[in-house]
């Protein structure tokens, strides 16, 4: 349950030191009921609707040719398999929108709307009608409600909650109509509102509205039996208009961006709740109403899944992914509660997040989730993970209760206990009693009862006046910055959430200004974030021009490439400081004309940094990356791993871990036995500079490995600051095997070669110098191998064995030498001396991989490894392969500390002399050698 600890009205009577009031009763939450429903059912049960909505295509799916996967009818919506045209899932939910296509930007207002009257586009308005209503009836009726958007990051979850410019999402627009609903009433109910907003990033609440120095570890979830879970310490700021709460939602948004250069605000490593509490009098009735309004937009969903997909041997999983897998898990459990599944623990205790939202999952409350994702082939995997977590929640069952207020009763109880206390001095003044200890008691109790509940009805004017008070310099300093914007360049950041982008102002006034960590000097600009020097670079401002310097050892990069010497920023470029402070700059006002900086998203700064690796997803690219949607996703996915990296690398720079991480397309070229393509996928090629060992980590171990690094750079700096808390571990103590930079070395796969076998199906020897190509192409060795079918005891055959048709195989027995011969050129070996390398292969349907012995220390080593194969019987399986496939060798490096591989076969030797036996399963009578 979302609950501030903060304001409450017991809290103004301990301070004037008189004793603390009952807390407040715990809120409860309800869904509107659906045509048909009676009212025990209402107040029974309740299932969480659920919503999904698809967005246009972005840019990075434009400039890739992406194709449309989805498609909608009413409330269904499917979704193929861009790999397999007969493989097609279907959903059901209670709304869905088609936001994709069909719309037009009005010149005007700048609005989204359909183009055509009646048309399925699904706008703004749309959608608040049908979700953003019922939430407002249920909380105007009493009732608690909660809107959670759930999705991939960049699938559009943030313009469906906050919206952008003129298109106003679903919450701006409940505000407006809450408080429009408030002035309707006026005559029959005074309300009041109260606005609170947090993000909880790595277990930790952050209060957005709070302008102190953070608390260390975040602010404290608490309990109380009849509070349920809150919020210790969350200010809660009284509103009086719509207009407030945007003030107050732009001010958090600012501390939420502040801290983005922190590495830590990006909308997908975080969940940002906000929180509406409605308090209503109504004069007539003589009834007390209140209830939350719980608008949470929860963090990218493909952390959860890439965080999930393997177990990580340090943790499982992260306290970033932690709270995602915990709702997922709460999800599931609550599903299969709903179709009367055995579920023994609800884990809501795993995680801040599911604490907090408790009672919106299972308990009293009208819970709307709304999924949101992109309909481009690139996006299958995480679209469809999307919706199979969004059928889930369709099953869970609420139980709605009407919320009590314990303020009417609590007023109630001091009136009445007045009445008494009157009544019984009455008649002490009957007895003749008048000046007695006992009259002067009651008379104080009266005294201080009346005084509660003038404080009670005074709170409210009071609170709005010291929020009106405190908000009122924040929004003079804002007017000035809007008359800045007209006078100066300046840059903006930009984020990789469009409603955190354009939110920071730097302006470069006339002269030079440093700009860095470094505040204190009236002449510099203070950025923080990874990679930040305290004097990072020099921007200087002379005669309408502006010129940007870095200065030694800093990273600045303009338009995707990195620049040494000074510069002069043209309007629109592009500028990247250190390693995640992303801006745009925005020239003098004479150069700006009417473009739009808008298109200049986070995904414009990606693709710029991805071009200039080489990377290419628009028309630049090759005809496989237009036409295959499998490496078009591992492009995509490539980009948007590059900030990670790049943070990682500057993390372990500046704790001096000599640790580098570099991003790699797994399989980019190599094939299988068949010469069919292999599944790709991102990993990331961890080295140690010292030692030159080296690792390679998946995509979610490296996400996992990263979390953990950040949190070890956080105690670091805390420690620089002198901030370490008792229980924070110093990074110079860190055990090794829990320093997530490090990991037990293992052999690694360096490349492949292929050894085609359609001559053994003629029976003529083979005696190849392979090339071995690493998985993205390079050339690791070459490579000398040899196939010689030979009889039983292994003698080569003569000339005359030599077959004319392959066919006359099939039924006789076929033997084959496999030899291993030589290396040449070893690059693994060149880049450090210490280390060594083997061969592995297998034949056919063998299972069991054979390895040649280990060779270490040589350039050009010599193996002569032999293996004889044997089949009894050639079936027509084995000719097939024979005819079509290859052996696969693999080169394997070896380092020091690891184990070197061995060979799995000896169960498969058919004699003392170790021949290996293959084609067993197509033989109908095993015969002997």
């Amino acid at each position: 349950m979302l609950r501030s600890s903060s304001f409450h009205f017991s809290e103004v009577a301990a301070s004037a030191g008189k004793p603390r009031l009952p807390s407040p009763q715990p809120l409860h939450r309800v869904s509107i009921s659906q045509p048909g429903t009676t009212t025990s059912d209402m107040h029974s049960r309740d299932c969480v609707k659920v919503a999904v909505r698809v967005r246009p295509f972005n840019k990075m799916e434009r400039d890739a040719s992406s194709r449309c996967i989805v498609a909608m009818a009413a409330n269904s919506i499917s979704i193929q398999d861009p790999r397999d045209a007969q493989c097609r899932r279907s959903f059901c939910f209670d709304y869905a929108y088609w936001s994709h296509s069909g719309y037009v930007i009005d010149d005007l207002t700048g609005l989204y709307l359909p183009e055509e009257a009646g048309g399925r586009y699904a706008d703004q308005e749309c959608v608040f009608q049908d979700l953003g209503e019922g939430i407002l009836e249920n909380a105007l009726q009493g009732y608690n409600a909660t809107l959670m958007a759930y999705g991939q990051t960049g699938s559009g979850k943030s313009f469906s909650m906050v919206g952008y410019k003129p298109n106003k999402g679903l919450v701006p627009k409940l505000c407006e109509r809450l408080f429009e609903a408030i002035k309707e009433n006026q005559d029959t109910r005074q309300c009041q509102v109260f606005f609170s907003m947090l993000e909880i990033y790595n277990e930790q609440v952050v209060d957005l509205l709070s302008r102190g120095s953070r608390p260390p570890g975040g602010l404290r979830v608490r309990e109380e039996q009849h509070r349920g879970f809150y919020v210790e310490g969350l200010r809660t700021v009284p509103c009086d208009s719509a207009a407030l709460i945007e003030q107050l939602m732009e001010q958090g948004t600012r501390t939420r961006t502040t801290a983005a250069t922190l590495m830590n605000a990006n909308s997908s490593r975080s969940h940002m709740l906000i929180v509406l509490q409605l308090q209503q009098i109504l004069s007539k009735e003589s009834v007390t109403k209140q209830s939350n309004i719980n608008l949470v937009d929860l963090a990218g969903s493909e952390r959860q899944r890439s965080a999930s997909s393997e177990a990580d041997r340090l943790r499982e999983g992260t306290a970033i992914n932690l709270s995602l897998t915990t709702l997922g898990n709460v999800i599931s459990a609550l599903a299969d509660m709903a179709v009367g599944k055995k579920v023994v623990h609800v884990p809501y205790r795993d995680s801040v997040l599911t604490k907090l939202l408790q009672s919106a999952l299972g308990g009293n409350s009208r819970t709307v989730m709304i999924a949101t994702l992109s309909p481009a082939d690139i996006c299958y995997e995480e679209s469809l993970s999307t919706l199979r977590y969004a059928e889930r929640a369709k099953h869970i069952q609420n139980r709605p209760v009407v919320n009590e207020s314990p303020t009417e009763r609590l007023v109630k109880e001091l009136k009445a206990e007045n009445a008494r206390l009157m009544q019984r001095l009455s008649r002490l003044g009957q007895d003749g009693r008048s000046a007695t200890d006992e009259t002067k008691e009651i008379r104080q109790l009266v005294t201080h009862n009346e005084l509660q509940i003038r404080t009670i009805h005074t709170l409210w004017e009071q609170h709005l006046q010291e929020a009106l008070q405190d908000w009122e310099q924040q929004y003079a300093n804002i007017t000035q910055e809007r008359r800045m914007m007209q006078m100066h360049p300046y840059i903006l950041n930009i984020n990789e959430d469009a409603q955190l982008s354009g939110v920071v102002k730097l302006f470069i006034q006339e002269g030079e200004w440093d700009i860095g960590i470094n505040e204190g000097t009236s002449r510099s600009i203070c950025i923080k974030g990874l990679g930040i020097q305290q004097r990072h670079a020099v921007l200087r401002n002379e005669h309408r021009r502006v010129m940007l310097t870095p200065l030694k050892g800093s990273k600045v990069t303009i338009n995707g490439r990195g620049i040494s010497q000074t510069i002069e920023l043209q309007h629109l470029d592009r500028v990247i400081l250190g390693s995640n402070c992303t801006y745009l700059y925005i020239g003098f006002p004479s150069e700006r004309g009417a473009n739009d900086w808008s298109r200049y998203d986070y995904d414009y700064f990606l693709s710029e940094l991805a071009e200039a690796e080489g990377i290419h997803l628009g028309e630049s690219s090759n005809d496989s990356c237009q036409t295959d949607p499998r490496l078009l996703a591992v492009f995509y996915d490539y980009v948007k791993m590059m900030p990670l990296v790049a943070e990682a690398n500057q993390m372990s720079q500046e704790l001096n871990k000599g640790v580098e991480f570099k991003l790699e397309i797994k399989n980019l070229v190599l094939s299988d036995s068949k010469g069919h393509d292999l599944e790709k996928e991102i990993v990331c090629r961890v080295t140690s500079t010292h030692s030159k060992q080296v690792w390679v980590w998946s995509k979610a171990k490296f996400v996992n490995r990263k979390f953990l690094m950040e949190e070890i750079y956080q105690k670091h700096l805390d420690e620089m600051k002198g901030q370490n808390s008792e229980e924070g571990l110093s990074t110079a103590a860190l055990p090794r095997e829990k320093d997530p930079f490090w990991d037990p070395v293992e052999p690694l796969l360096l490349g492949t070669a292929h050894l085609w076998l359609q001559s053994i199906a003629f029976r003529i020897p083979v005696d190849e110098q392979l090339e071995v190509l690493g998985s993205e192409g390079s050339e690791e060795s070459i490579l000398q191998a040899k196939l010689i079918p030979c009889t039983h005891d292994g003698s080569p055959l003569a000339e005359d064995d030599i077959l004319i048709d392959p066919s006359e195989l099939l039924g006789r027995r076929l033997d084959v030498r496999l030899v291993v011969e030589q290396c040449f050129g070893l690059r693994w070996i060149r880049e450090s001396r210490d280390r060594g390398v083997q061969i592995g292969f297998h034949l056919f349907d063998s299972s069991s991989h054979v390895y040649t012995p280990a060779s270490w220390r040589n350039i050009n080593p010599v193996l002569r490894h032999t293996e004889h194969f044997a089949s009894l019987s050639v079936s027509r399986r084995l000719l097939n392969y024979l005819q079509t496939s290859a052996v696969l060798l693999e080169l394997w490096g070896l380092q020091e500390g690891c184990v070197s591989l061995v060979s799995t076969v000896e169960s498969a030797r058919g004699n003392a002399n170790g021949v290996i036996i293959i084609d067993l399963n197509d033989v109908v009578e095993t015969m002997s050698l």
